[in-house]
C-alpha cells in the first residue's frame, strides 16, 4: 500500500510539473513586457494593392507611436507597433491578422486599414478575443461587435448633421443631396433621408453621380431648378471640387456641404477659391486649426514623415492610433491584469474622452458609437475654421442605427 501510495504520488507530481508551464503560458498575456514596460500592437495595412496612397494612414498611426515613446510613452509603458501588407485584400487581412497574433503575440491591433478588410478579419478576431482599436473604415458591424471599438461614424450620420445645420442654424427651407452612387453614398442617403422625413420635409433634389464623375453640368442644372437653397454632396475631394466648378460656370449660388474628409488642404488645391464658404461636417477637429493634439499631429508628420501631407486623412489614422493609447492608459489605471478582456472592458468604459483630433468619444457595452458628436467647420481662405462646437448626431439616426 505504501508503495502505491508513493507511486501515486510522483505520478502526481510530475503531472504537476507537465501541467505548470501550460497553465502559466496561458495566463501570460500576449503583447505585455512587464519588464520592459512594453506592449505589442499591430495592424495590416495596404502597401503594395490598388490604393497604396492608404499607407498615408498607417504613417500617420505610426508617427502618433513614436512621438508617444518619445515623450514618456502611456505611463511609461513604450508601445511597439507592428504592421504588415495585406495588399487590401480581405483575405490577406485575415492571414496577416494571424500572423500578427500567433507569430508576433500582439496585444490588439491598432489602427487596422480598410472596411472590407476588418470585416473580414471580424470571425478570427472573435474567435480569439483580440481587441480591435480604431479599425479605419466604415461598417454597421462595428458599431456592435464586442470587441470593435470604431472611431469613424456611419455617412448616414454626418450626411444629416449637414442637412440638421442647413434648416437649423441657416435656416434654409429647402435643402439638396448629391450623393455618390456607391456605399458611401447610399449610407449619406439614408441618413439624410431619415432627418427631413423626420422634419416633414421633402428633398428639393436626390441626384446620384459616380464616383468618376467630372462633368456636373446636368446635376447643377437640376439643382438650379429645384430652387434649393443649399447642397449637402457626398463624394470625394475631386467631385466636391468639380461640383463647385460646374456651379460657378453656370451662375448657381448655393450653399455648399460636405463630409469630413474633405475639409482637406488637397481639396483647397482642386477648388481653389470656390471652396470658400463650403461647411463641413466633421467628426475632427480642423487639421489647421490651434488645437494641441492637432498640432502634434502636424509637427509629428513633419519630423517622421516630411514627404507625407499633412491632411485630414492622416490626422484620421492619428487619431485612430491614439484610441488604442487613451484605452490603455485606461487599462493601467484600473489597476486590474493586462488582459485583452480587461482591455475590453476599459475601452467599454470610455466617457467623453479627448482622443487625438477628435472629442467626447464614449463607448459602452453593446453600443460602439465612438464619435457620437459632429462639429461644423468651414473652409476660409486656403484653411478651416471651426464654426459650431461637437454636438450630437440627430436623435433620429442613432435610433434607426440602434434598431
Amino acid at each position: 500500500m505504501k508503495r502505491l501510495h508513493s507511486i501515486a504520488a510522483a505520478a502526481l507530481a510530475v503531472a504537476s510539473m507537465m501541467v505548470a508551464p501550460s497553465v502559466h503560458a496561458q495566463s501570460a498575456p500576449s503583447g505585455i513586457d512587464t519588464a520592459q514596460k512594453t506592449v505589442t500592437v499591430g495592424a495590416f495595412t495596404p502597401v503594395t494593392g490598388p490604393v497604396p496612397f492608404y499607407s498615408i494612414l498607417t504613417h500617420a498611426a505610426e508617427a502618433f507611436f513614436k512621438n508617444l515613446n518619445e515623450t514618456g510613452g502611456i505611463r511609461g509603458w513604450k508601445v511597439n507597433y507592428v504592421t504588415f501588407d495585406d495588399g487590401y485584400e480581405p483575405a490577406r487581412s485575415v492571414a496577416v491578422t494571424k500572423r500578427l497574433v500567433e507569430e508576433t503575440k500582439v496585444f490588439a491591433l491598432a489602427a487596422p486599414v480598410g472596411t472590407a478588410t476588418t470585416v473580414a478579419v471580424i470571425p478570427y478576431a472573435k474567435e480569439v478575443g483580440l481587441p480591435i482599436i480604431g479599425p479605419i473604415g466604415g461598417a454597421s458591424a462595428f458599431f456592435v461587435e464586442p470587441n470593435l471599438f470604431p472611431l469613424l461614424p456611419d455617412y448616414g450620420w454626418s450626411a444629416a448633421s449637414n442637412a440638421e445645420f442647413a434648416l437649423n442654424e441657416l435656416k434654409f427651407k429647402r435643402i439638396a443631396l448629391l450623393w455618390e452612387n456607391d456605399e458611401l453614398g447610399r449610407s449619406a442617403k439614408r441618413g439624410f433621408d431619415q432627418y427631413l422625413a423626420d422634419r416633414k420635409i421633402e428633398p428639393a433634389e436626390s441626384i446620384p453621380f459616380e464616383v468618376k464623375t467630372t462633368d456636373f453640368t446636368p446635376h447643377i442644372r437640376r439643382l438650379a431648378n429645384s430652387g434649393t437653397e443649399g447642397v449637402v454632396l457626398f463624394g470625394s475631394n475631386a467631385n466636391l471640387a468639380a461640383a463647385l466648378k460646374s456651379a460657378d460656370r453656370q451662375g448657381l449660388k448655393v450653399t455648399w456641404f460636405a463630409p469630413f474628409f474633405t475639409a482637406d488642404p488637397s481639396t483647397v488645391k482642386l477648388a481653389g477659391d470656390l471652396l470658400n464658404g463650403v461647411y463641413f461636417s466633421s467628426w475632427l477637429l480642423p487639421v489647421s486649426g490651434d488645437d494641441a493634439q492637432v498640432k502634434a499631429y502636424r509637427d509629428s508628420i513633419k519630423k517622421y514623415y516630411p514627404n507625407d501631407p499633412v491632411g485630414v486623412f492622416g490626422l484620421n489614422g492619428w487619431s485612430n492610433a491614439a484610441l488604442f493609447a487613451t484605452g490603455f492608459e485606461k487599462l493601467l489605471d484600473s489597476g486590474k491584469p493586462l488582459t485583452r478582456e480587461n482591455l475590453i472592458a476599459a475601452m467599454n468604459s470610455l466617457t467623453d474622452a479627448d482622443v487625438g483630433g477628435s472629442r467626447k468619444v464614449s463607448f459602452k457595452p453593446g453600443d460602439h458609437r465612438g464619435t457620437r458628436q459632429e462639429a461644423i467647420i468651414r473652409a476660409k481662405d486656403g484653411g478651416f475654421e471651426l464654426v459650431r462646437e461637437f454636438r450630437p448626431y440627430p436623435a433620429v439616426v442613432f435610433d434607426a442605427k440602434a434598431e
